[in-house]
C-alpha cells in the first residue's frame, strides 16, 4: 500500500492512499490533535466529497475497530507460517494477581517466553500495549507463543 504524506504548514500532516477500487482516502492530522477523515470525489481525486472531524477518543475508536480484525488476521497468517506458534485469550479476573497492575509487572516474555500482543477491554482492543498499560478485571489478554509458553502465561496471569 502506497501512503503519501504531505506536510500542511500551520495545520499538520495529511496521509492519503488509493483503495483497490480506486477511491482516494485521507487523514489530516492537525497540530491540535484533531483528525479529519477525508473521502475524495470518485471523479476528481483533488476534491473532498466528505470530511469527518474526529476527536482523540473517536480517532482511537476508529483505529481499534479497523485494527482489531487486522491483528487477528495477521496472527492467523503467522500461525500458518510458523508451525508450533499459538495464540490464546486469557482473562484478567477480579482479585487476580495482576488486576490493577501494569503489564510490565508480569515480566511475561522473560518468565514464559510468550508475548502479550493485545488486550481487549469493554469491546475495544489495545494493540501492542506497553509495559505501563494497567490491567483491569475483565480484560482479555491475547498471548502468542509456543503451547508450553502460553500455558505458562495462563498460569502466571491466574496465580502470579
Amino acid at each position: 500500500m502506497d501512503v503519501e504524506q504531505t506536510a500542511l504548514p500551520g495545520i499538520g500532516l495529511r496521509h492519503e492512499f488509493t483503495t483497490q477500487s480506486g477511491r482516494r482516502i485521507g487523514v489530516v492530522s492537525h497540530r491540535t490533535g484533531r483528525r479529519d477523515l477525508v473521502i475524495y470525489d470518485k471523479h476528481d481525486p483533488d476534491q473532498a466529497c466528505e470530511a469527518v472531524k474526529l476527536n482523540d477518543e473517536e480517532a482511537d475508536a476508529l483505529c481499534e475497530l479497523l485494527g482489531a480484525p487486522r491483528i487477528v488476521q495477521r496472527l492467523n497468517e503467522l500461525h500458518r507460517q510458523v508451525e508450533g506458534l499459538v495464540s490464546v485469550q486469557l482473562p484478567i479476573i477480579q482479585g487476580g494477581p495482576y488486576a490493577g497492575r501494569p503489564m510490565g509487572d508480569t515480566q511475561m516474555r522473560s518468565r514464559t517466553g510468550s508475548s502479550i500482543v493485545a488486550v481487549a477491554r469493554d469491546g475495544r482492543v489495545v494493540a501492542s500495549p506497553g509495559p505501563d498499560f494497567v490491567f483491569a478485571a475483565g480484560d482479555v489478554v491475547v498471548v502468542v507463543g509456543t503451547p508450553e509458553g502460553t500455558s505458562a502465561a495462563g498460569d502466571l496471569l491466574a496465580a502470579g
